[in-house]
């Protein structure tokens, strides 16, 4: 795998969170990087979509937090840094409203496990052509199979194009007992212990980590906008050739997804077999409804 190609595997980073304002940064940092490789139009033309679904699904997450959660955080942190202030009485008055908050948040659902805190939406973005993702991955493989795993794990990174919801949870089960343990401790003067003990509780959050690879979100797109064209009637030679390029470019982006080992690799073929059969059912200005409906059941089900 030449220079060129491996440098053309682009990863950026967005971060949104509680208390964290949207900032983008660039991730892989670990060698230098050229630009990424060229995308067809067609691919680039349903990227607003895309990105609008992300953030839909971000807000949908941040809706899905739980304020009294949030708050139990905050007080523990009060706690401790009243401890490291030495005001042991607002420590106590600290812990005993996280307490009440986190008796709230059960009397309300007894049977949630985990207290959403925080999503952070983490987007690695690969921007490369076949070619250069096969070398890719015959480069990481080569490197195992000679035991440079450091070195494998590198190029790994890059091997990705998601979206990751990364949420930080409080978990309801040992957290209110954690705390109700320390109490004890500041009372018996055991002040050291006790912020050990804080730190330690405030380590043991939660992250669950729900991923959406981003070849499908973009292969949906495609067929969407293939499926407007394709019950138009009287298309003209662009509609025809835009049709036929979003189908196209909904076969790469499953390419794209097999090559990163997206899913299991039974459920590529029909949806290969659909999509060769849609370009046969709409060429030549050929129009028609229902098309498209089961290449749309197959992406719907397709990694849930």
């Amino acid at each position: 795998m030449n220079s060129h190609n491996r440098t053309a595997l682009r990863a950026s980073t967005l971060v949104a969170g509680l208390l964290i304002p949207f900032y983008i940064y660039a991730a892989n940092q670990a060698a230098p990087r050229q630009k990424p490789e060229p995308q067809p139009p067609a691919s680039q033309s349903v990227q607003p979509q895309v990105d609008k679904r992300t953030a839909d699904a971000a807000q949908q997450k941040q809706r899905e937090l739980v304020a009294e959660a949030q708050a139990a955080i905050a007080e523990t942190e009060q706690a401790l840094k009243a401890l490291d202030e030495k005001r042991t009485r607002d420590a106590l008055s600290a812990l005993a409203s996280a307490t009440g908050t986190l008796e709230l948040i059960l009397a309300r659902s007894p049977k949630l496990a985990l207290a959403p805190v925080r999503t952070d939406v983490v987007t690695h973005d690969l921007l490369a052509k076949d070619d250069t993702i096969k070398a890719a991955v015959k480069e990481v493989r080569d490197r195992l199979r000679d035991g440079e795993v450091q070195k494998a794990r590198q190029l790994m990174q890059g091997l990705a194009s998601e979206v990751e919801f990364r949420t930080l949870n409080i978990p309801l089960e040992t957290y209110p007992d954690a705390i109700k343990a320390i109490t004890p401790l500041i009372d018996a003067g055991k002040t050291e212990e006790a912020k050990t003990a804080l730190r330690t509780l405030l380590h043991t959050l939660v992250i669950t980590t729900e991923i959406v690879p981003l070849p499908k979100l973009r292969a949906e797109e495609q067929i969407k906008a293939a499926q407007a064209l394709s019950e138009k009637a009287n298309r003209s030679k662009e509609d025809n050739v835009k049709l036929a390029q979003s189908i196209a470019a909904a076969r790469d982006q499953l390419r794209i997804a097999e090559l990163l080992g997206y899913g299991d690799k039974k459920d590529y073929k029909p949806m290969y077999q659909q999509i060769d059969e849609l370009e046969k059912k709409t060429a030549g200005g050929k129009s028609g409804v229902g098309w498209f409906d089961r290449i749309r059941q197959q992406l719907g089900a397709w990694l849930k």
